[in-house]
């Protein structure tokens, strides 16, 4: 069974037809979702639909509230960044440097200025 962390692309998913589930029942694709996790079912050869096991449905649930529990904390750390980056804009010198920045002359030597690097 594959992690749903590294979720498998639809053509390497166990397959069967839209006419098989009609001919063996419910009993027979779930013995397919129960040995692999999941099944894809199709109709005319497309892909038309994904019986996941409860424990493969537990473990996506899970690891999309692991990924978004992230989210937050990165942003807040992103604005705090922004926000200190922002406030030194904010201070009564920020005009005269620069002004003394820009009249500085500029000599890259094939080095490049930018961001937090200079």
């Amino acid at each position: 069974m594959t992690s749903p962390l590294a979720p498998a692309a639809l053509e390497t998913l166990p397959r069967t037809a839209a006419s098989d589930v009609k001919k063996h029942g419910w009993r027979g694709v779930m013995q397919t979702v129960s040995h692999h996790g999941k099944v894809l079912v199709t109709n005319h050869n497309a892909p038309e639909a994904v019986i996941l096991s409860t424990s493969e449905y537990r473990a996506m649930v899970a690891a999309i509230q692991a990924a978004q529990a992230h989210v937050p904390a990165t942003l807040d750390a992103l604005r705090k960044r922004f926000d200190e980056r922002l406030a030194s804009l904010n201070t009564d010198d920020a005009g005269d440097r620069l002004r003394s920045l820009m009249n500085q002359p500029l000599q890259l030597d094939g080095k490049l200025k930018a961001g937090s690097s200079y």
